[in-house]
């Protein structure tokens, strides 16, 4: 069900001619309420394509209605004229469903520096059929080069939360090469969505780093339609948002483009969370590292390498390394036989040991392929 999980929301996934590989590419939900209060998450970047532009002017409020997305077009770096037709697409979701313009957020993926054409965004949008079961259709359509849909729900005591989430690929701090929309028919004020999607963020999507690289038009949605009447416990829907995030950031992770492993860094006994997060980010955008792994090669020397390039706090030559359960760096010194690690499954799980503290902090990344070589320089995404 998607985002059609929770009670109050409409969705529909179309095809309007946008994505050269055919296929759905044109998303609308909408908020039915009675509330519709609202939270987003953007890209860090500061080259921002048009549709985050003109998101966060909407979101400052902190009252949505409804998001209309788009595959197989970035509208990024297209000038006064891609501005023009993000807001004209607002206007005519907000014409056809009976909304303010001001209310209506847009999101854009696909190749950066090209024109999106605004005649079928438009003739899209007339025709769109809303329903309550749309959700799966609407995830489909904001696909790129996603082999398949991500979707998700969590159920609360009379109250759910339904996501769905696009990319597979230039999965990177500050959020990634993503797009997510949550819906929750909790009876949640903007400010509380807010702190909760931030939350969630900071510890599943800002902890995503596939290959380093941040996009243009990252958006993370929380809509609020206070449909089931029910005024959650603020922790208790905070970690209900994290519970959703973190199952849509590990399917993109799952996903990226042609990996073989996904790999879990996870740092302990570190002085403090940065740290542990800044370590775990050092050896997720080691390509030795990555490379080695694809290759079945359990290098934890390029492991320590890694970590020895970062600021955090620690003793080089006292930290402990596994690798899939195997302590093959004990204390900076050679621990267990590498040959005990086996890497023939597609989960790898890394433990940095840093001796500093008492803070952790877990990072996800894949290994590096031909096959993501192939995907990024055959063809344009």
């Amino acid at each position: 069900m998607s985002v059609t999980h929770a009670k109050g929301f409409a969705a529909v996934g179309l095809e309007i001619g946008l994505k050269n590989s055919g296929g759905k590419d044109l998303a609308l939900v909408h908020n039915l309420g009675p509330r519709n209060a609202a939270a987003a998450v953007f890209t860090s970047n500061r080259a921002k394509a048009n549709p985050i532009i003109w998101s966060q002017q909407v979101i400052a409020d902190g009252i949505a209605t409804a998001i209309v997305l788009n595959s197989g077009g970035a509208n990024c770096y297209t000038g006064s004229r891609g501005f023009q037709v993000t807001h004209a697409t607002a206007e005519a979701v907000a014409a056809k469903l009976d909304l303010s313009t001001t209310d209506v957020l847009v999101c854009s993926t696909g190749l950066i520096g090209e024109q999106l054409p605004l005649e079928p965004l438009l003739a899209g949008i007339e025709t769109a059929q809303l329903t309550a079961d749309g959700g799966a259709d609407a995830a489909l359509a904001i696909m790129t080069t996603d082999s398949h849909p991500k979707t998700s729900v969590v159920d609360g005591a009379g109250w759910s939360i339904g996501g769905m989430a696009k990319g597979a690929g230039m999965l990177a701090p500050g959020l990634a090469t993503m797009l997510v929309v949550l819906t929750t028919d909790a009876d949640v004020p903007a400010s509380d969505l807010d702190a909760a999607l931030r939350s969630a963020t900071r510890v599943s999507f800002d902890r995503l780093d596939s290959d380093g690289c941040m996009s243009t038009n990252d958006q993370v949605t929380l809509l609020a339609s206070g449909a089931s009447g029910i005024v959650p416990d603020a922790a208790e829907f905070r970690a209900a948002v994290t519970t959703i995030c973190l199952d849509l950031a590990l399917q993109l992770q799952a996903d990226a483009e042609g990996s073989s492993h996904d790999i879990s860094i996870e740092t302990v006994n570190a002085a403090n969370e940065d740290d542990a997060v800044m370590v775990g980010r050092s050896v997720a955008r080691n390509n030795l590292f990555k490379a080695a792994v694809f290759g079945n090669d359990p290098n934890w020397g390029r492991v320590l390498a890694a970590v020895g390039t970062t600021s955090a706090t620690f003793d080089p030559y006292d930290i402990d390394v596994s690798i899939n359960g195997v302590m093959v760096c004990r204390s900076g010194e050679p621990g267990q036989s590498r040959d005990l690690v086996d890497l023939a499954p597609r989960a790898v799980h890394v433990l940095i040991d840093l001796k500093s503290g008492t803070d952790t902090a877990t990072v996800w990344t894949n290994d590096l392929t031909h096959d993501y070589v192939h995907e990024n320089s055959a063809y344009s995404s």
